[in-house]
């Protein structure tokens, strides 16, 4: 088993439509120019007025005390749960939650905390699984501290979290002592396809974050939000985890500039994951899930073509996509246009009538 990044092959053929995810973004040269201008200063003692800028404006987006500038939004999940919780405390959250699928077991293994799978249907638990999953306060179990939730749910397709059920969830954490967190990484992504705003969708929640570097389109970073408390907590474990940087500016630059410049097209990936998902749906055995957002999820073997062999048959032509929880997914961002689409329509089309 091997850990480190493999560089991608000099020799295989170019990509032309990447659809890996929306964390493959390039700077648009414009982000660039905002990045090359950006004032700098010494984030580690607080002195980055970029920086500054950008946790400020943060905060107020999400309607709290203040925010915090971290170099990636698993930081952000990792150094909420350091400074929510215990060694030996119990979290709460869905059984495909990024802090349990996609972090590599730092919860565990740096905080010793103990998470609680809860089961329901496309990434998402109901209140009253969570309801049911809480247990009387007793020497024999473990505290029960933190609630989690992933606005969208990435493995269960990119679906938001409404609010009703977000109310709900932190109505039933602060009956029961709990602290609420979101996992706010395509946060942005629901807001813009809800048009709720972000400030009333974290509403209620203890911790909330966003994550600049995938549909936002910046190279690095996210920004996590709560109590001047907390947010000082927080920033004990930034710098005990290596994220406290220094003339971070240049970077918050770029989450500045998506913020003014790259919220509202949000709504172009999710028309262009509907127009890949209405392509795809229209191959006789492609089953394909509805995209709420900018995540398609399909399954190719109905059309007897099996996933893994679907991915490595578009990547011969081009097209990069994955396999996530025995699916393929594609991502939509800013990088992806509607005749990159159009085109990775018909090359599935071409693959499934080869087959």
């Amino acid at each position: 088993m091997h850990y480190t990044p493999a560089p991608r092959d000099p020799k295989a053929d170019p990509i032309r439509i990447n659809l890996l995810s929306d964390t493959q973004t390039r700077p648009t040269p414009a982000m660039r120019e905002a990045m090359a201008r950006a004032e700098v200063g010494d984030e580690q003692i607080g002195d980055d007025p970029t920086v500054n800028l950008l946790c400020a404006r943060v905060a107020d987006l999400l309607g709290k005390e203040a925010a915090v500038f971290m170099p990636s939004g698993t930081m952000c999940n990792v150094a909420a749960t350091l400074a929510h919780c215990r060694p030996g405390d119990e979290i709460l959250a869905h059984a495909s939650a990024h802090i349990i699928a996609r972090e590599g077991g730092a919860h565990a293994a740096l905080g010793g905390f103990q998470i609680t799978q809860l089961p329901g249907d496309d990434g998402q638990f109901t209140p009253e699984t969570l309801r049911a999953a809480l247990h009387p306060r007793s020497r024999y179990q473990p505290p029960q501290t933190l609630v989690s939730v992933e606005q969208t749910a990435n493995i269960g397709g990119g679906t938001i979290w409404n609010k009703a059920a977000l109310d709900e969830v932190v109505a039933i954490a602060e009956a029961n002592g709990l602290i609420t967190h979101m996992d706010g990484a395509r946060l942005l992504n629901a807001c813009v396809a809800t048009k709720i705003s972000a400030r009333d969708m974290a509403a209620g929640w203890d911790s909330a974050w966003i994550d600049f570097s995938k549909g936002l389109g910046a190279p690095i970073g996210g920004v996590i939000a709560g109590t001047r408390a907390f947010i000082d907590d927080v920033w004990r474990w930034k710098q005990r985890l290596g994220g406290s940087m220094r003339q971070a500016g240049i970077c918050a630059a770029a989450c500045i500039y998506a913020l003014d410049h790259h919220v509202d097209r949000l709504a172009d990936d999710h028309a262009n994951a509907r127009a890949l998902a209405r392509g795809l749906s229209q191959i006789n055995g492609i089953q394909v899930q509805e995209p709420e957002t900018n995540l398609v999820f399909f399954r190719p073997d109905g059309a007897g073509v099996a996933g893994d062999k679907m991915v490595e048959a578009l990547r011969k032509r081009g097209v990069l996509l994955a396999m996530m929880d025995g699916r393929i997914r594609a991502c939509t961002h800013l990088d992806v246009s509607a005749d990159m689409i159009e085109e990775t329509v018909g090359i599935v089309r071409e693959i499934v009538r080869a087959a």
